[in-house]
């Protein structure tokens, strides 16, 4: 396998450095301090301490770069065409309770296109990666999706809305409706892991709504360079900033995608 390049190997190494810290945390899930962010929608004193350490690692590499990041928001720097997109600690809700599912996402915009992308599952000490028009990788093989088309057969996973209630009904209808041809439905709890699992092969597809463009970025090229496809639910719009996405492989995606809104015109 080719060697990593010079930007491949800046993110991975911020991603790794974030995910120790992180681990030692886990490790010490019942004496972590928990602030309330908004409803249900929790941060902790990890989750804020990871994105420190990303930021301090990436900065130090390219220190002109910008970024957008969960707990910061938009840092603005020199080079506003070259900027990072950060969650420290995808499955936040996951990582509280000791569920070993959540990562680091690291993804680099470079003028509106994302062009480099990092999942990192410190648990499974687990690197994702993909760089555009190169392919995507763990450490250990090339990512393809998978080539199920029996959506019988197949595992879709979904995310679902956290506390509006309205959004919990129209997703009970989603499910309802895919689960009728696609009995193995899943819902793990980090949008970033699971569009890597997507690109691995190891489920069919995965949609999503309320996304933030940190939850999405890194998982959305993983998903594309592994031969997936992946685009908002409704419309046309980048899926990484359109709030909601459905990815698969071809005809995984085609089959749900044509449920989710043959949903949503009913609703």
């Amino acid at each position: 396998m080719a060697a990593l390049s010079p930007i491949m190997t800046v993110m991975i190494r911020a991603a790794e450095k974030a995910g120790r810290n992180l681990t030692r945390d886990f490790g010490e899930i019942e004496n972590l301090q928990v602030s309330r962010k908004g409803p249900g929608d929790f941060v902790t004193a990890a989750d804020k301490r990871a994105e420190e350490i990303i930021f301090e690692e990436l900065k130090k590499s390219r220190p002109s770069y910008s970024f957008l990041m969960e707990e910061s928001g938009e840092v603005k720097g020199e080079d506003l065409d070259h900027k990072w997109i950060v969650d420290p600690l995808d499955g936040t809700h996951n990582f509280m309770h000791g569920l070993p599912h959540w990562c680091v996402s690291i993804a680099l915009e470079v003028k509106g296109r994302v062009e480099a992308a990092v999942v990192y599952d410190p648990i499974q000490e687990e690197v994702f990666r993909a760089e555009r028009s190169t392919g995507a990788f763990t450490s250990r093989k090339r990512l393809r999706v998978s080539n199920r088309s029996d959506m019988e057969s197949a595992i879709i996973s979904f995310g679902s809305a956290r506390s509006d209630f309205g959004e919990q009904k129209g997703y009970i209808k989603e499910i309802a409706m895919i689960s009728a041809e696609c009995p193995m439905v899943r819902r793990f709890g980090a949008a970033a892991l699971d569009l890597a699992y997507l690109a691995a092969g190891r489920i069919d597809g995965f949609w999503e709504r309320g996304l933030k463009p940190w939850d999405a970025a890194a998982g959305v090229l993983l998903v594309k360079e592994a031969g997936g496809f992946v685009t908002s639910i409704e419309s046309e719009e980048n899926p990484i900033y359109s709030k909601n996405l459905v990815a698969g492989n071809q005809e995984i995606y085609t089959k749900t995608r044509k449920i989710l809104r043959d949903v949503a015109k009913n609703t």
